[in-house]
């Protein structure tokens, strides 16, 4: 890693519709480096920038804000009664960390992307895609698995950072509907940060507008990314 890389090129994409909302129109910042220290990714996480793949990015959409970055403190965070109620009801359940990339995670990710979102941009899944997607070649990512017994359930891919966690995606087996799989990744994550003393949580976008994207706020309390800088927010 160079960490005394001063500066860095930041270019701007075509604009092109929007993933996430019908009728708007979408354009990134975005960085493509060779090397990037970990403390100046973390800085980008701190202004709004995302991660996928090697590339970094920040939505500059011409007449859309609605993403709004969020990241939840990871030594204030309580659950509530709701998320309380997703751990009692999977403590048949046991996690790990590792940095393995296995057969088994991307059979389960298949499985998912067809089941879950097979109206989406990531269908067809393919190796290719998915290696582009969660892969980095200045950052390797964690893998925090879910296992009921030898069977693995579920997978958060998350960046570990100095003073933070980053959440780059999760996916579960979409048979175990009734586990909340994707809410108990969350909690495990938010558990592990503060386990870590990690400082936060990235969460990525909260998107209101977008039904599938709008569970972020359920984990309080968070703090949502404004023109004015970082703000604690309790809007449900």
């Amino acid at each position: 890693m160079n960490s005394n890389k001063t500066s860095i090129a930041i270019g701007i994409s075509q604009i092109f519709p929007c993933s996430y909302l019908d009728g708007q129109q979408e354009q990134l910042l975005v960085i493509q480096e060779d090397t990037l220290d970990p403390l100046l990714f973390e800085r980008l996480l701190a202004v709004g920038f995302r991660r996928s793949g090697s590339s970094i990015y920040k939505p500059r959409c011409p007449h859309c804000s609605a993403c709004q970055p969020i990241r939840v403190p990871a030594h204030e965070f309580v659950p509530s009664k709701r998320q309380k109620r997703t751990l009692a009801k999977n403590q048949d359940l046991t996690w790990r960390v590792t940095s393995e990339q296995t057969a088994e995670q991307y059979a389960l990710y298949e499985h998912y992307i067809r089941e879950r979102h097979f109206d989406g941009p990531m269908f067809p899944p393919s190796e290719e895609q998915y290696n582009h997607f969660i892969f980095c070649h200045w950052l390797s990512p964690t893998f925090i698995e879910v296992y009921e017994g030898e069977k693995l359930l579920a997978v958060a891919v998350t960046d570990t950072l100095p003073q933070s966690l980053s959440a780059i995606y999760s996916y579960f087996d979409p048979d175990e509907e009734q586990r909340s799989l994707g809410a108990l990744l969350i909690l495990i994550q938010c558990r592990l940060a503060k386990l870590m003393g990690k400082e936060f949580v990235y969460l990525g976008y909260q998107i209101d507008e977008n039904r599938k994207m709008s569970y972020k706020r359920l984990y309080r309390p968070y703090q949502i990314l404004t023109p004015q800088g970082w703000e604690y927010s309790q809007v449900c």
